[in-house]
């Protein structure tokens, strides 16, 4: 643990169980399986030559039966998303997390009991509403039970998580893919029911976050979660000290009347400019072209000339794990906005090369290996910088009054511009369409551009502040560009203290009844 405290230059004075800290984060992580491996699955099981042969009357999909297939899952997450506040606001976001586990599984259900496509579509809509839920509340809870000095590195584990899933598709398609008969497919979905399992039993096991307890007014609750989350007696200091400050400042959010979705996007505390940010970083994850990998690219090697198309998806795949480690590592090092910026020009550079030489060496053994190495580069960028932070970012900047509903509008954003990726992307490459084939990299690679842009005007530094300085952070700091020197005041009890005297006596007295 102290290799790890130096890594992540976390304070000296770090108090309570630092195993713990980090594992309970890393465990709720597993949600990001569950989302990457039935994002992962789709891929190779739309390529299976068994499953052509019987969910087609062709022995081949079109362009629309693949966006349906592909894209309905986002119809469903997006769905699942904008309703997981009415789970993590009213039933706890430890309960919302077993909520969705049980949508999910039922989803998984219906899809291995398919033998056409009706079936099947119907099944990744369910699954998909389960995933939309998880997606929403897993970042949120990470952000919310994690100690400051591991937070970022913690919420950026459920994108390692999601590559994990990646991987483990890959891995399980490779090996179901010669099969010929409906263990070709099965056997994939099928797998998806021990993953739920496991995050069931898991959230019977952790706490509730604290924060959850407080906007119930529940503060012997709130101390007793935060307790065990910390490793520490109920009534040491540093409990005391920062329950203190989660009362005070959810307090002092309160005095501004109760909240609606509507309140998501009002000006009051900068609340406009945070949903905003949250909703575009979101926005520019997908349209970076990374799920134009993941979803459609065993068919686009396939379609290439490239041989043995599920392997090279199976290396995009490992890269991907592996690449997001070093995410992980440097989020509290470098900072937010440093790795965000380097990510998007490794992600630029890389794409346009590949739409280069795909356009003017086509159907080269040449071309077909430049596309293969910046391929990797690209996915190697995202994985270690746009892919896990665009998490951590949406799981930060928000107010605990609207965090929840914040943060599962910026998810739903995520997956509307998902759907509607995965949606054209087969129009843009078939051949009997757009017939893009390697030029789709100039359309992501100029939206890349875009996100170094915005990273650059619009994200804040972030690193080192708990949730309730960062609110002080979007207080005093009116530029992006001017976060880095940012440095917070004692503390938000104390802030109320010196500015609004009669505000923090209802604070103290709240606080002192309990």
């Amino acid at each position: 643990m102290g290799i790890l405290q130096t890594v992540f230059k976390a304070e000296d004075d770090i108090q309570g169980s630092k195993f713990r800290a980090i594992f309970i984060g890393l465990f709720v992580a597993f949600g990001g399986i569950l989302f990457g491996y039935d994002t992962g699955t789709i891929s190779g099981v739309l390529a299976m030559s068994y499953v052509k042969e019987h969910f087609t009357s062709v022995g081949h999909f079109s362009a629309n039966q693949t966006s349906l297939i592909t894209a309905i899952l986002s119809a469903g997450t997006f769905c699942g998303a904008m309703l997981a506040p009415l789970a993590s606001d009213n039933l706890g976001r430890r309960l919302g997390l077993l909520v969705s586990c049980v949508i999910f599984t039922v989803g998984v259900v219906l899809q291995v009991a398919a033998s056409g496509q009706t079936l099947l579509i119907v099944g990744r809509v369910i699954a998909g509403a389960g995933v939309g839920v998880l997606s929403a509340i897993v970042p949120l809870y990470q952000a919310e039970a994690s100690p400051k000095w591991i937070r970022g590195a913690v919420t950026s584990c459920y994108q390692w998580a999601i590559t994990i899933g990646l991987l483990l598709a890959a891995c399980v398609n490779q090996g179901t893919h010669a099969r010929n008969d409906s263990g070709s497919y099965r056997i994939p979905i099928a797998i998806q029911f021990l993953w739920a399992i496991i995050l069931f039993v898991g959230m019977l096991i952790l706490p509730e976050s604290p924060r959850f307890y407080i906007m119930k007014g529940k503060v012997a609750e709130a101390r007793t979660a935060l307790s065990k989350l910390r490793g520490l007696p109920e009534a040491h200091e540093y409990v005391e000290a920062e329950l203190e400050e989660i009362v005070a400042n959810y307090n002092y959010e309160s005095s501004f009347g109760s909240t609606s979705l509507f309140d998501c996007f009002k000006t009051a505390n900068h609340q406009l400019k945070r949903i905003l940010t949250g909703i575009a970083i979101q926005a520019l994850q997908q349209l970076t072209g990374i799920n134009f990998i993941f979803y459609y690219g065993t068919q686009f090697f396939q379609n290439s000339g490239i041989k043995n198309p599920f392997i090279i998806q199976l290396i995009m795949n490992v890269v991907n794990v592996v690449m997001t480690v070093p995410g992980i590592a440097l989020v509290e090092i470098s900072g937010r906005r440093n790795l965000l910026l380097y990510g998007a020009v490794g992600m630029c550079v890389s794409e346009l090369i590949v739409a280069a030489v795909g356009t003017a060496l086509p159907d080269s053994f040449s071309a077909n290996k430049t596309l293969i190495a910046f391929s990797c580069t690209f996915i190697a960028s995202f994985a270690a910088t746009w892919g896990p932070l665009a998490w951590v970012v949406v799981g930060e900047i928000f107010p605990l009054r609207v965090r929840a509903k914040s943060v599962a509008v910026c998810a739903a954003s995520n997956w509307l511009f998902n759907f509607a990726i995965a949606y054209a992307t087969p129009y843009l490459v078939d051949s009997d369409h757009a017939n893009l084939q390697s030029k789709v990299f100039f359309i992501w690679g100029g939206c890349t551009f875009l996100c170094f842009l915005f990273v650059y005007f619009f994200i804040y530094e972030t690193k080192g502040l708990t949730l309730e300085q960062i609110d002080e952070l979007f207080e005093t700091c009116p530029s992006a560009r001017h976060s880095k020197s940012f440095v917070p005041s004692e503390g938000f009890a104390a802030h109320i203290d010196n500015s609004t005297p009669d505000v923090d006596k209802a604070m103290v007295v709240t606080y002192e009844k309990v």
